[in-house]
């Protein structure tokens, strides 16, 4: 039987998530985007948020509805940039696994100074909606140590 890509392949808001070990509440494993020849390696739900947080600030795409600001009340605006050239093609990106899980994580929105979209649990093939990037993160480890995405 022929596997099927996920829907929605081949949009730049989508990442791979590759989870290779999870120690208290702690992943490890690999984050994958059609903008990267390989892996890039995360120790932490915060690494994966930071990598997004570069692409899609990088891609112009989603939009962010809220500037990022420090503690000294600067605000930071980002500009997109236009070397940004795919190079990872749809069928080689979904075809990336976890040895825990795999999970394809689509932002549709960055409001409220937070993520909103979908995440799919590529073993089981069960998508669902996500709030806000801690909601995520929860779905992820609750799938991690329950198997179960909709806690």
């Amino acid at each position: 039987m022929k596997e099927q890509l996920p829907v929605n392949t081949g949009i730049s808001n989508s990442i791979i998530l590759g989870v290779d070990e999870r120690e208290r509440q702690c992943i490890r494993g690999r984050v994958y985007h059609a903008y990267t020849e390989g892996a890039i390696a995360v120790r932490s739900f915060d690494e994966v948020v930071w990598i997004a947080e570069k692409l899609f600030n990088d891609l112009g795409y989603p939009q962010m509805t809220t500037s990022d600001r420090d503690f000294w009340g600067n605000s930071y605006s980002y500009r997109k940039k236009e070397e940004m050239v795919r190079v990872m093609d749809d069928k080689t990106l979904f075809e990336q696994r976890g040895d825990l899980g795999t999970f394809t994580i689509r932002v549709q929105h960055r409001q409220h100074s937070s993520w909103q979209g979908k995440v799919t649990w590529m073993e089981n093939n069960e998508t669902v909606c996500f709030r806000s990037a801690l909601e995520l993160m929860k779905m992820i480890d609750n799938v991690l140590e329950k198997g179960d995405l909709k806690g």
